[in-house]
């Protein structure tokens, strides 16, 4: 009789645990899993938050929206992202204030396709809160001319031009391997200044997160996750003029089952968000 008893309560967990689905998993980055808690804790300590992401997925949006209510309750935040450009500082700012309303927004500054969706809960939840939002990256055409001619190109612009990017001339380290893996994917059609065009991304984010850094606060900066993967990119940038700010990066992979992560990823970040392949994406 005991074993029948046995038997059945082990059925009954198996059976429970197939059916237990999670579609995502955190992990730190000695490949341990972690919890979403010791994650809001380690972010109360920091300065700064390079939150990686997959553009269109929307685990990952749901959880950058969660994490910055969460932290604003305990700090002081400072917003920022990549996908808005530092010339429509101004747009953003006056809709922050209640001046322009989202049309007005949208005809003004130049918005991802997936603003609506995936980055205006963001803007609302600082203009609800009476917070800064830091449009930190280069306008992107400066970024294309470099990729066709070089960080040279950027000496011809005009005086309110350079107040968009990084302060010249641009630190550049060509064997940081997060460049050098780009050369290799692009093969053939790439050239040297492919890497740079990157760069001057990384480097001018980096610019407007130091610029805008506040005493006591917490600065949450929402990038594409290669900008700050293996504590390169933006994270190189503001560890090369600030070496003791404190910086939590969080990676984002997409795997098959979230339960272990791949030796691949588990040294991406401090924290990587492992998600689920079939998760929605939002485009």
């Amino acid at each position: 009789m005991k074993r029948i008893i046995f038997l059945i309560i082990l059925v009954i967990t198996i059976t429970s645990k197939g059916q237990d689905k999670s579609p995502y998993q955190l992990f730190d980055k000695n490949g341990k899993k972690t919890t979403y808690a010791k994650l809001l804790k380690s972010a109360e300590k920091s300065e700064v938050i390079l939150f990686g992401e997959y553009h269109n997925n929307s685990i990952v949006h749901w959880l950058q929206l969660e994490l910055t209510k969460d932290l604003s309750n305990k700090k002081q935040l400072v917003l920022g992202a990549e996908m808005l450009e530092a010339d429509n500082q101004k747009q953003l700012d006056l809709y922050l204030k209640g001046e322009i309303n989202q049309k007005q927004l949208d005809s003004t500054a130049r918005l991802w396709p997936n603003y609506k969706t995936d980055y205006k809960p963001l803007v609302d939840f600082a203009k609800e809160n009476k917070l800064a939002f830091i449009a930190t990256n280069i306008p992107r055409r400066y970024a294309s001319l470099v990729s066709k001619k070089g960080f040279e190109a950027l000496d011809n612009l005009t005086d309110e031009e350079k107040t968009w990017i990084a302060p010249l001339p641009i630190l550049y380290d060509a064997t940081l391997p997060g460049y050098v893996e780009m050369m290799k994917m692009m093969g053939d059609h790439t050239s040297p200044n492919m890497p740079k065009a990157q760069a001057i991304k990384d480097a001018t984010m980096a610019y407007f997160i130091q610029k805008n850094l506040q005493p006591n606060s917490v600065f949450i900066h929402y990038n594409g996750t290669y900008h700050s993967d293996n504590f390169e990119g933006i994270y190189w940038y503001l560890k090369k003029t600030m070496p003791a700010l404190n910086i939590i990066t969080i990676s984002v992979v997409e795997q098959k089952g979230v339960e272990k992560i791949l030796d691949e990823n588990n040294t991406k970040g401090d924290y990587i968000l492992v998600i689920d392949e079939d998760v929605t994406k939002t485009y």
